[in-house]
């Protein structure tokens, strides 16, 4: 269990990182763009890049909240027996959900990964050179690292209990 909180731990600071670095670099070419424009000038690749950043980011963003817990949920089942005392029922409802949310999760990585196979078939270049169906490979990477959070999530609440 040690070693998968690390690869956990590993997980966040990496998506910490590339969120905080990506960010910046979308404001950073957003306003050369702008300003770009001022002068009658453009750089063809900075609107597709920062839309692929923009892209990236989101799941980053997921990647970070699914850790934090502080993802979008309704919760109405988990706050009545918060408010009842029902830890145990509670546990349970959590343990319900990160596995369900993992098993959605193993699904959706597996249709973005047959879409980036078709995108790597037929894709076209988008800027630099690159494939479209490499940058389609965010989808099933950024699915990948939430569905490890909700895996060790998982875990966490089961073998947490007995401890």
């Amino acid at each position: 269990m040690k070693a998968l909180r690390l690869i956990d731990l590993f997980i966040e600071k990496l998506a910490t990182w590339f969120l905080v670095i990506g960010v910046l670099t979308m404001l950073l070419f957003s306003v050369l763009a702008i300003v770009l424009r001022w002068f009658d000038m453009t750089f063809h690749w900075i609107e597709p890049f920062v839309r692929h950043l923009v892209f990236l980011s989101t799941f980053l963003g997921g990647v970070l909240a699914t850790g934090r817990g502080t993802h979008i949920g309704i919760d109405i089942i988990g706050k009545y027996l918060e408010s009842i005392k029902k830890d145990h029922a509670l546990i349970w409802i959590k343990r319900i959900v990160a596995l369900t949310s993992f098993c959605t999760l193993v699904w959706m990585i597996y249709a973005s990964y047959g879409f980036l196979l078709i995108e790597l078939k037929y894709g076209k270049p988008v800027f630099w050179g690159i494939q479209s169906g490499y940058l389609v490979g965010i989808i099933p990477l950024g699915f990948s690292l939430i569905a490890y959070r909700f895996f060790y999530q998982f875990l966490n609440l089961c073998i947490g209990e007995r401890s």
